[in-house]
């Protein structure tokens, strides 16, 4: 009737019929030793692509905590502490990108790219924002790409108890960051700056929010050049990246009209008024 289930076709087949087809399955069989083989190479590739989730979620939770870290330099009486403190983080993220890079080896490395983007992005926005600070300029991919060429001892798998220090062959892994990924990394740093721009002038630092917004201007003009002919996630950012530079031209505006009427102390609490209501009028 209408209201009732339709019969699949297997119905037709009784349940007997199909235990005995199984048990004459041949499990020496070409047939069966293909199929088991198939199986062990997509259960291998699925365990690695799981370790490289777990390693890409430890170098984003270590790459935002250097983030973090980093936006105390402004109001610590010692800067030089904090670069030094964040070296060390990035080190310990470099070592877990290390790890990423044997996962990789002898791989094509964008069967596994969608499980290590973001904590390369992330990796990417930390080291940059770092670099800003140093250098007042933005880290090219190449200098990038240097930092993650790692050297080592490979041990070799055979345990032997006379093996001794001359088993382990020197061995040299490398990650090259995607061009796609370092322009990610860069879009997501221009928030950062903002941040660090409203920072500054709640500690009374005039001069870097318009050195920031000349520099956000730059990389405002590179992404034009790119426009909707790049990929999407690239576009998407474009936004974002737009919203960062209208609120740190916001606040060199007020400075420049309005410095001298508003105290110090109160800049920076001006400052996260408008950024709000700049952020209601777009429906962020």
């Amino acid at each position: 009737g209408s209201g009732g289930f339709r019969k699949r076709k297997h119905d037709n087949f009784p349940h007997g019929q199909r235990r005995e087809e199984k048990e004459n399955v041949n499990p020496s069989s070409a047939l069966m030793t293909s199929f088991k083989s198939f199986q062990l190479e997509l259960d291998t590739r699925h365990d690695k692509y799981e370790r490289l989730v777990k390693l890409s979620r430890d170098i984003t939770i270590e790459s935002k905590r250097t983030i973090f870290l980093l936006h105390r330099f402004t109001s610590a009486p010692n800067g030089e502490e904090i670069l030094n403190e964040s070296e060390v983080k990035l080190d310990a993220v470099r070592r877990k990108i290390k790890q990423v890079a044997q996962e990789l080896t002898g791989e094509d490395m964008y069967q596994f790219h969608r499980a290590i983007s973001p904590g390369l992005q992330e990796y990417i926005e930390a080291v940059s924002f770092q670099y800003f600070i140093k250098t007042r300029s933005l880290i090219s991919v190449e200098e990038i790409n240097k930092q993650l060429i790692f050297t080592g001892e490979e041990r070799e798998e055979t345990t032997n108890t006379t093996s001794n220090s001359h088993d382990k062959q020197p061995h040299t892994w490398s990650l090259k960051v995607t061009p796609v990924d370092y322009l990610l990394g860069v879009a997501d740093l221009t928030g950062e700056l903002m941040r660090l721009c409203i920072s500054s002038v709640g500690n009374g630092d005039i001069d870097t929010p318009f050195e920031l917004s000349q520099f956000l201007r730059q990389i405002y003009d590179g992404f034009t050049f790119i426009g909707n002919t790049g990929p999407y996630e690239v576009s998407k950012k474009l936004y974002t990246l737009k919203q960062s530079l209208a609120k740190v031209e916001n606040a060199c505006y007020t400075l420049k009209v309005r410095g001298s009427e508003i105290p110090k102390h109160m800049l920076a609490d001006v400052f996260s008024t408008k950024t709000e209501l700049i952020d209601q009028e777009e429906g962020l």
